[in-house]
């Protein structure tokens, strides 16, 4: 059984537990959107080329994509409160390493690192809400740590930004360690230790490398074959390794007793098919939010600062609107808003093909934002409902974990094919002409593949997202009150995910 949840929102001992899973996880939503911003200064200060920044980004979320699922079973087992102490001081170290880099080899390996932080706290932070309260008081701590969540979100370019202004780009990386140091503070004195005591078998390490090394090998192709002077050699023996991993992959999560993750659950075409808009709007997002910082800044003139500032009105509408997307969602069910909200992104997007050089932010920027960002918000609470409402309720844990997992997995991808599909390398994200044009070229494919998305909600999706009547769950409203995260979707919690992962396997 797990731990018997006894704490009330309203006392000190629960707005601590509160301060510190709000704090732990806001790290992760600044890292998130914060280091994109700093990437013209990385690559300048480094002297890193285009891949350079590539990596900078995708090392960090190929570590966390293949290892979040291992990540919130580890929690289960050993204690929460412990886990997530240790991905918060192993996040901080990481970032310390990241911050003194002397070199941008250096810095990709610490952003791996980080990475597996991430992969050890993000989980932990819901879970630890879901196992400590009292029921009656789970879901209001919950809209509190994803509206404050979200506010870090938000606030990341901006901080970015200023960072970079007012001081230097390796400051993105040292505030989390005074964060991370309140962070286990706060643990080590107030929040209660919980785990499944029934959670038994084994962790799928084997599994969690071969998705690595997967993710890693085409990844790494994908990379290499956009820089002049790499043997094709390479390439070919990069894709084969990728293909092998994932290949090694799908057969052990097939053949093994105790999966991380379980196969069984693409059996549900709903399901399957919810993940499948996710992979399409999620790597649209992952290629446009790396290329819009780099084109405001590069092309556009614009200073760190500016860049980050425009990208607050896409959270900010998320705030405002993600709850009443998903209220809408449940009464009409996810199939229109799956639908419309990519295509309305989409359409941003196009109105991003005006920014260019001279941009005005109030014509040209501001505009193409807010149309993207109200698509997302259409598009996310509803996306995850349909993910969670697939699956029986007990699954919901392994569900969240493994769309949350795709999303990442496509962000990686993307960032890492654009370039090589527009044309765009080594040193070319410093001239401003040549970018501008590899950015129109990548927005086009970016909108294209949200178009996909729209057009996959409205052949797969249903409106009633049952599976099979007989048992499945009623539909379950995602953990996204107030705010759905840019990303990745929101986590569900992972509560006795081993356990549930053995009876995934065993179902009729």
């Amino acid at each position: 059984m797990a731990s018997s949840p006894g704490l009330r929102l309203n006392e000190p001992a629960g707005r601590w537990l509160l301060a510190a899973v709000v704090i732990g996880s806001g790290i992760t939503f600044l890292d998130s959107t914060v280091v994109n911003v700093a990437l013209p200064a990385i690559g300048e200060d480094l002297d890193a080329s285009l891949a350079g920044l590539q990596w900078t980004v995708n090392s960090y979320t190929l570590t966390l994509a293949a290892l979040i699922l291992l990540g919130g079973a580890l929690g289960d087992r050993y204690g929460r409160r412990k886990v997530f102490v240790i991905g918060v001081v192993w996040f901080a170290l990481a970032s310390l390493l990241c911050g003194l880099a002397p070199d941008i080899g250096t810095l990709i390996a610490a952003r791996a690192l980080q990475g597996i932080g991430g992969a050890l706290l993000t989980p932990g932070s819901l879970a630890l809400i879901q196992a400590s309260y009292v029921q009656e008081d789970r879901a209001r701590a919950i809209g509190v740590w994803s509206g404050l969540g979200g506010i870090a979100g938000a606030l990341g370019p901006l901080l970015g930004g200023w960072l970079v202004e007012s001081a230097s780009w390796r400051w993105v990386f040292f505030i989390n360690v005074p964060l991370a140091a309140a962070v286990v503070l706060i643990a080590a004195r107030h929040v209660p230790e919980s785990r499944d005591e029934s959670a038994t078998g084994r962790f799928d390490w084997a599994g969690a490398a071969l998705g690595a090394v997967g993710l890693a090998g085409v990844t790494y192709a994908l990379i290499a074959a956009a820089e002049s002077g790499t043997s094709p050699a390479v390439t070919v023996v990069s894709v084969a390794v990728g293909v092998a991993g994932f290949a090694g992959f799908v057969w052990l999560e097939r053949h093994s007793a105790h999966p991380m993750l379980p196969l069984s659950l693409f059996s549900v075409r709903q399901f399957t098919a919810a993940n499948l808009v996710t992979f399409a709007v999620y790597a649209a997002l992952g290629g446009v939010f790396f290329f819009l910082v780099l084109e405001l800044q590069v092309e556009a003139g614009f200073s760190p600062l500016a860049a980050g500032a425009a990208l607050l009105p896409v959270t900010v509408v998320m705030l405002l609107l993600s709850e009443r997307s998903g209220k809408l969602a449940q009464r009409i069910g996810p199939r229109i808003p799956m639908t419309v909200g990519p295509a309305v992104s989409a359409a941003g997007l196009l109105l991003m093909l005006r920014i260019g050089e001279g941009a005005s932010y109030a014509a040209d920027v501001l505009p193409a934002v807010v149309v993207f960002g109200l698509g997302l918000a259409i598009t996310v609470a509803p996306l995850t409902a349909t993910v969670l409402g697939a699956v029986e309720t007990r699954y919901a844990g392994v569900a969240s974990g493994v769309n949350n997992a795709v999303a990442r997995a496509a962000g990686l991808l993307a960032v890492a094919a654009l370039p090589l599909a527009v044309g765009l390398s080594g040193d070319d994200y410093r001239d401003p002409s040549a970018f501008g044009d590899g950015w129109r070229a990548a927005v086009v494919i970016c909108a294209g593949l949200l178009a996909l998305g729209a057009v996959l909600a409205w052949l797969t999706i249903r409106s009633d997202v049952l599976e099979e009547p007989a048992a499945a769950a009623q539909p379950v409203e995602p953990p996204c009150r107030h705010h759905c995260a840019v990303g990745s979707p929101p986590l569900q919690d992972f509560c006795e995910q081993t356990e549930i992962s053995v009876r995934i396997e065993k179902r009729p």
